[in-house]
């Protein structure tokens, strides 16, 4: 069975955490990188809780580069409060790890993902769970990766539900509009995968109860981490009945793209401060005639999709 390359882009948060530990346990992947990215938390903190989380699941061998720190049109970043209410001061669901005794690499976030576009071309996926800053930095550095990455599936957006921040506007898309309205219009095989499937796949303590019944440090660790996303949004009113797999959905679409049904469509991003909807993911009216080179996850599988996470998760997480 051949292996896809495969980077990460995470802003590392908890559900960053799971879609982590999807992406080192599916046998069909190879986790070649992460490049870490602001977004949930800075970006100093998100770099170690990626490199944290790599020594805790055993794969210190996968390299942690920096990404970009604040947007393409800010000189900071600030976190949001409700970033930190839903993921904790640290992001990880305030769950102390182990620090790694590896340092993220000297090359920097954007310049690893021109460096694997140009090696492995049709073979990499990339799939970016936070904002489009470091992909959109990477493009217009190297125009020509746009045409050479094999696949890029992205956690953001939400095209036929309400938005996360604003009534049309989704938490990912909105830390940096801009960068995500250029990824739209220039990335080639580009697959969004938004709120309009990923709120459709749950967890609930029943699952992460499954984690702690494996009876390891690792299982015990992730069960707590996401038992806080849980409550979250169980005390914030998000979801009552548990919390979804929003970053995870995105590696397993990246994997397996039979779990959700697409619309093809070129789609951009509102751009007009002024119209009421700038963030929105949308079709772009001037390439409705083009040929398609992106689509929308509109429907998921979840039964199977959340029995195939809770299988592979429960791989990793056992020893």
């Amino acid at each position: 069975m051949a292996q896809k390359k495969m980077i990460l882009d995470l802003d590392t948060g908890v559900d960053d955490a799971l879609a982590l530990a999807l992406a080192v346990a599916d046998p069909r992947v190879d986790l070649i990188g992460i490049v870490s990215s602001y977004g949930n938390n800075t970006i100093e903190v998100t770099t170690q809780n990626a490199l944290d989380l790599l020594h805790l699941l055993g794969q210190d061998d996968v390299p942690v580069y920096v990404g970009l720190g604040h947007s393409s049109m800010t000189d900071s970043f600030e976190v949001m409060p409700i970033s930190k209410e839903i993921h904790g001061d640290n992001g990880v669901g305030n769950v102390e790890l182990e620090q790694s005794p590896r340092q993220a690499e000297t090359m920097s976030g954007v310049d690893f993902i021109i460096q694997a576009a140009k090696e492995y071309t049709s073979d990499l996926i990339i799939v970016p769970t936070g904002p489009l800053t470091n992909l959109a930095a990477a493009l217009t550095i190297e125009p020509s990766i746009a045409h050479q990455i094999g696949d890029v599936t992205l956690m953001g957006g939400a095209l036929t539900v309400r938005g996360n921040v604003t009534a049309v506007t989704e938490a990912n898309i909105n830390q940096d509009p801009e960068a995500a309205d250029y990824v739209f219009k220039h990335q080639e095989n580009l697959t969004m995968v938004g709120l309009d499937v990923t709120l459709r796949t749950l967890l609930s303590k029943k699952e992460t109860q499954q984690w702690r019944h494996l009876g390891s440090k690792k299982g015990a660790i992730y069960a707590d981490i996401f038992d806080y996303y849980i409550e979250a949004y169980d005390r914030l009113g998000i979801d009552h009945r548990g919390a979804a797999l929003h970053d995870p959905l995105a590696v397993g679409v990246a994997i397996d793209p039979t779990y959700c049904t697409f619309l093809d469509l070129n789609m951009q991003v509102t751009l007009s401060k002024s119209s009421g909807d700038y963030g929105r993911t949308i079709g772009d009216n001037e390439k409705l005639l083009d040929p398609t080179f992106s689509r929308a996850a509109i429907d998921v599988d979840e039964e199977r999709y959340t029995r195939d996470f809770m299988d592979f998760t429960a791989s990793i997480l056992a020893d």
